[in-house]
């Protein structure tokens, strides 16, 4: 069982301008079109859990990106779009409980997405596991990946790569010290 959160940010720390675009993602050249390993990390996923801001973001691609379900944390939400029904599902609690009912549905390896979602995981103390790809840019200003938390949590590093001679992608899981 782990929540895992897999991200890109901003050399800076951000995951989004101050906009919300992610038009930077695309600053680097990628000839070969990689997914940078992402496929390969959903494969041991049981599901995704994200914020509504980036489920909206996600549902304005167009297209749907993932096969595993979606759980969407929203206090204002009232429904899921008819287009992403059966795609998507809402979920409300904090994030022990959400943890615990999809646990309780046989999802156990959590893909964690959002800037408040991922912020709300982390004030509980509540990721396992952290995959985050550093672009070389400096945004600036926008949506942080890291908000307040109440105490230390520390992680060890499990590997990084440099990913088409500039992204570098370190992966961290969260040590028992």
């Amino acid at each position: 069982m782990a929540n895992i959160v897999y991200i890109a940010t901003s050399l800076d720390g951000y995951i989004a301008d101050k906009d919300g675009g992610l038009d930077w993602l695309m600053s680097i050249p990628n000839p070969d079109n990689s997914d940078f390993g992402f496929a390969a990390f959903m494969e041991g996923i049981d599901a995704l859990v994200m914020g509504r801001n980036t489920f909206e973001t996600v549902v304005g691609f167009g297209q749907w990106p993932y096969e595993k379900p979606v759980y969407v944390v929203s206090q204002t939400m009232e429904s899921i779009p008819e287009s992403h029904a059966g795609k998507a599902f809402l979920i409300k609690g904090t994030p022990k409980e959400i943890v615990e009912a999809l646990q309780g549905k046989g999802l156990n390896n959590l893909y964690i997405d959002g800037g408040r979602c991922i912020q709300g995981f982390m004030a509980e103390a509540m990721i396992d596991e952290l995959i985050i790809s550093t672009i070389p840019v400096v945004l600036g200003d926008g949506v942080p990946l890291f908000g307040s938390i109440p105490a230390l949590q520390n992680y060890d590093l499990v590997s990084s790569e440099v990913l088409v001679n500039a992204i570098v992608k370190s992966h961290y899981k969260r040590s028992p010290r």
